[in-house]
C-alpha cells in the first residue's frame, strides 16, 4: 500500500516551484500538469467511494464507472480553463495535453509503486496504452470545444456530446483489456492509433486555419486599399 498523497507532494512541488520561473507556455504547461495530477487523485477517492457505494468489484468499477468519473473530472478542469482564462484555440489543446500527461503520470507511477514492475515489457504497455490514452481522450475534448467555439454551439447539448465521445474511448479501452487474449492486445494497440488520427487531424486543422486566417488578411487588406 502506498499513499497517494506523498507521491503527489514529491512530484508536484519540484513542478510548482518552476511556476516562479516561467513564462509563456511552459508556465501554462506545468500549472496543467500538476492540475492533471490532482484530478487523478480526486478521480481515484470518487471511484473508490462510488465502489464501496455500489458494491462492484474492482473490475467492475474500471469497467462502468471509472471512465465516466475520471473523464467527468478532466472535463470539469477543461471547463474551468476555457470559462475562467477564456484561452484561444492552442492553449486549449495546450491545456489538454499538460492535464492528459499529469493525469497519466501519476496514476502510472502509483500503479507501478503499489504493484511492482518485474518486467520491462510490462512498464512500456503501460506507458504506451494508458498512458497514451488518457492524453488521447483529452486532445479528443479538446478538439470537441474548438469545435463548439467555432460553430458557436458551445452548450450543454455540444458538451455532453463531447463528453461521450471521451468516455466511450476510455470505457472501450478498459473493457478490452480487462480479459487476457486478442481482446487485450486490441486495446493496447487502440491508444496509440487513436493518437495518430488525432494528429493527423490536428495537422489538418492548423492548416485549414493558416488558410483561413491568410484569407482573411488579404480580405482586409483589400478592403482597406478600396
Amino acid at each position: 500500500m502506498i499513499y497517494a498523497e506523498n507521491v503527489l507532494i514529491c512530484i508536484a512541488v519540484p513542478l510548482a516551484i518552476t511556476l516562479l520561473f516561467t513564462r509563456g507556455g511552459a508556465r501554462r504547461l506545468s500549472a496543467s500538469f500538476i492540475a492533471g495530477m490532482i484530478v487523478c487523485i480526486l478521480s481515484a477517492y470518487i471511484s473508490g467511494f462510488m465502489q464501496l457505494m455500489s458494491g462492484f468489484s474492482a473490475e467492475d468499477t474500471s469497467i462502468f464507472l471509472s471512465p465516466m468519473i475520471e473523464e467527468c473530472m478532466k472535463l470539469l478542469s477543461m471547463l474551468f480553463c476555457v470559462y475562467v482564462f477564456n484561452p484561444s484555440d492552442d492553449d486549449i489543446q495546450l491545456c489538454a495535453v499538460g492535464i492528459g500527461a499529469g493525469f497519466a503520470t501519476f496514476e502510472n507511477c502509483c500503479f507501478i509503486l503499489s504493484s511492482g514492475a518485474p518486467q520491462l515489457a510490462y512498464v512500456l504497455v503501460r506507458g504506451s496504452a494508458v498512458g497514451v490514452m488518457h492524453i488521447v481522450t483529452l486532445v479528443a475534448l479538446a478538439k470537441g470545444m474548438q469545435l463548439l467555439k467555432t460553430y458557436k454551439a458551445f452548450s450543454l447539448a455540444g458538451i455532453a456530446g463531447v463528453l461521450s465521445l471521451s468516455v466511450t474511448v476510455h470505457g472501450l479501452y478498459n473493457l478490452l483489456v480487462s480479459k487476457p487474449g486478442v481482446s487485450s492486445y486490441i486495446g493496447y494497440v487502440m491508444p496509440m492509433i487513436c493518437a495518430i488520427v488525432l494528429y493527423r487531424i490536428n495537422s489538418e486543422w492548423d492548416d485549414l486555419t493558416m488558410i483561413k486566417n491568410s484569407n482573411n488578411y488579404h480580405t482586409h487588406i483589400g478592403e482597406s486599399n478600396e
